[in-house]
């Protein structure tokens, strides 16, 4: 059995930029436990399997794996695997046309637009397939710990850290400084003791910080799903940009931010967020930018 992947670099306009991502585009028949092997392999923060669409109305099924865990939902992946077949033209030789793509994945089903410049894709954008939800609240002192800060490192004006999800739940907490973002070293001990893997996939930590272009500057942690810091996160700042809404003052807005994240790490990586908020509550929230591709090859399990 031979199977084909490509690969890219997901949020950003450049090679070696953003978050990089495999693709395997005819993955029909392998085994749950052949792709976590083949993820485990490729050793990035995912790889992508795609599938036909159980709906024929459906572009295809998409299954989403970190080195050591399959995920319901995550951002990156989408954003690139929706890239990938939107210039592949075809998926299991059906068409992939138009300026809208559907996946079927665990966490329900996920809505892609395309971005074209001279008729060429060159960016998606996710809608998230679940509403925010926003769950307990996680002690200053259990972050700080876990990040190796302080507990006064942790800004508590707007909110205290809590879990909250899209999809996949995250703990957020907003940091003083860009100089306290940038010192945070994650403690998988910590993790594992007070945030283990059914409770939350990771830390994600986030500062106002103007630069590079940018008006928050985030990082996010997860080394118990074999993803130590990850460079671009579209499933955590599609609930940040929620969580963000939620606690705004108005009831109606839209808000929109361009997110950075991966500076610290070398892999530069500008992420597009918006929720929208009506009558109080968080309607929709929404994720995108830029990809480029990078490799392409073959697996042969034969």
């Amino acid at each position: 059995m031979k199977l084909e992947f490509t690969t890219v670099d997901v949020f950003t306009d450049r090679a070696f930029g953003g978050n990089p991502l495999a693709v395997v585009t005819n993955a029909q028949g392998l085994a749950p436990a052949q792709m976590q092997a083949i993820a485990a392999e490729f050793n990035l923060a995912e790889t992508t399997f795609v599938l036909p669409p159980k709906d024929a109305a459906h572009t295809a099924e998409v299954r989403i794996f970190t080195p050591k865990a399959e995920l319901p939902f995550a951002g990156h992946p989408n954003v690139g695997t929706a890239f990938v077949l939107a210039r592949a033209g075809q998926s299991y030789s059906r068409a992939v046309a138009g300026d809208r793509l559907v996946f079927e994945e665990k966490a329900g089903l996920v809505r892609m637009d395309l971005t074209r410049e001279n008729g060429l894709v060159v960016a998606t954008r996710l809608a998230a397939p679940v509403a925010l939800s926003i769950g307990a609240e996680i002690a200053p002192e259990i972050v700080a710990e876990a990040c190796s800060l302080k507990p006064d490192d942790i800004k508590l004006a707007v909110h205290r850290p809590c879990i909250a999800s899209c999809g996949i739940p995250l703990v957020f907490a907003e940091l003083t400084s860009r100089a306290v973002l940038a010192r945070a070293a994650v403690r998988t001990d910590v993790l594992a003791r007070h945030l283990p893997m059914e409770r939350a996939v990771g830390i994600h930590l986030y500062v106002a910080a103007k630069e590079h272009g940018v008006e928050i500057q985030t990082r996010m942690f997860a080394p118990l799903f074999g993803v130590p810091e990850d460079p671009a996160t579209g499933g955590a700042n599609v609930a940040l940009i929620g969580l963000l809404a939620h606690h705004r003052p108005e009831a109606d807005l839209v808000l929109a931010k361009t997110i950075g994240q991966g500076f610290d790490m070398g892999r530069p990586s500008l992420l597009e967020a918006s929720a929208e908020k009506k009558a109080g509550q968080v309607t929709a929230t929404y994720i995108g930018g830029r990809c480029v591709p990078m490799m392409k090859g073959t697996i042969d399990l034969t």
